[in-house]
């Protein structure tokens, strides 16, 4: 399918909200405020603390008169226990999960729901790379943005399609179909532009086009966080043509604390020729990064794509795109800041790494092609 860009809504405020002391609760307390509706959309979700906290958020919301709706992924919630899905349930939280994994295509299987996506009362919504499981606590390092303005509406017209489509299903008979009537958010006279976009798996790479030109017209700044390094050739080619021509281009990883580690050695198979070409590459120490934020020079993009290859071919993904000077200085400093927390890895250094390492890169990298050609 060709690459059409959706729609750049003008009006928009954007808030960073770096780590989960900040944005969970943030989170919560929109949810707590809700005068009308909740649409919460995960991919992860499992029993624990942070299930708890959100189960409880929703039915508070759910018995105070609020439509509360909670859409999972079939295989990301299959740790969410039977009794916390009737807790939900009966608080009066419609629940419905994304193609749960059944007996048809192993290509069916493999698409999953990967979007982070909380709308309020169609004036405030939240995404990034967050979910409910205990991990994100303390754990992880992960971001989220909060979005109020007119592209809030985009974000809910992602959540609305979704619990509609014929791959979605409720487990039991108290979830309804219906949805309340969509409202829409003012716009700010001070507001930024912003666009909410999507990708489907191989048919629609709405995001992996917008990034590929960002990286093309970039004049100062790339910087890029994914915590999982599996570029596609397009990409990495890309990365590479934009250091060349003097561009600022960095890459922020995770470091040995991964919970991949043989995904962080299949990219690291790359890491020689991007060092090459003069992208710098910086390893984070502290935890496990597990957020997904870009700045192109004042160009941002915050959501749930890691832009690795196998996100870009089997996923739903959705990232928040915009064009704000606040924004982009505040994801400059948190890149900075975390910039600072991480080792670089230096060239001269990385062609002395031991035969060891090298070894763990070519049996992972070996493995990751051979599951590249059969998609």
């Amino acid at each position: 399918m060709q690459y059409q860009p959706q729609t750049w809504h003008e009006g928009n405020r954007f808030s960073l909200l770096p780590e989960a002391s900040r944005f969970l609760p943030a989170m919560f307390d929109a949810i707590d405020n809700a005068s009308h509706y909740v649409m919460v959309e995960l991919y992860l979700m499992e029993s624990g603390e942070l299930a708890d906290q959100l189960i409880a958020a929703l039915g508070k919301a759910a018995q105070r008169g609020i439509s509360v709706y909670l859409l999972l992924d079939g295989f990301g919630a299959m740790g969410l226990a039977r009794k916390d899905r009737e807790r939900l349930l009966d608080a009066g939280v419609a629940l419905r999960f994304f193609n749960p994994l059944g007996l048809h295509s192993l290509a069916r299987n493999l698409s999953r729901d990967h979007r982070k996506i909380v709308v309020i009362d169609g004036d405030v919504a939240f995404t990034g790379g967050f979910g409910a499981v205990d991990e994100f606590l303390k754990a992880w390092y992960e971001i989220a943005v909060r979005i109020e303005g007119p592209v809030v509406a985009d974000w809910e017209a992602l959540f609305r399609r979704l619990w509609r489509s014929r791959l979605t299903r409720a487990d039991d008979k108290r979830s309804p179909e219906s949805l309340p009537k969509q409202r829409k958010a003012m716009a700010f006279d001070d507001g930024a532009p912003g666009r909410a976009m999507q990708g489907r798996g191989y048919r629609y790479q709405a995001i992996r086009h917008s990034l590929y030109r960002q990286v093309g017209r970039a004049q100062n700044r790339l910087w890029l966080c994914t915590p999982y390094f599996v570029p596609t050739f397009a990409l990495r080619r890309r990365l590479a043509r934009a250091a060349r021509r003097g561009v600022d281009v960095r890459l922020l990883l995770p470091g040995s604390k991964h919970d991949h580690p043989s995904v962080r050695y299949a990219g690291q198979r790359f890491y020689q020729a991007m060092l090459k070409a003069g992208v710098r590459i910086y390893e984070f120490q502290p935890t496990f990064i597990h957020a997904k934020f870009i700045l192109a020079d004042e160009w941002v993009s915050i959501g749930s794509c890691n832009f690795d290859h196998w996100n870009l071919h089997w996923n739903l993904e959705a990232n928040q795109e915009a064009m704000d000077k606040g924004l982009a200085q505040d994801v400059q400093a948190m890149f900075e800041r975390n910039f600072s927390a991480s080792k670089e890895v230096l060239a001269e250094e990385w062609a002395a790494r031991p035969w060891t390492q090298r070894v763990f890169e070519w049996v992972f990298g070996t493995l990751d092609s051979v599951i590249t050609r059969l998609k």
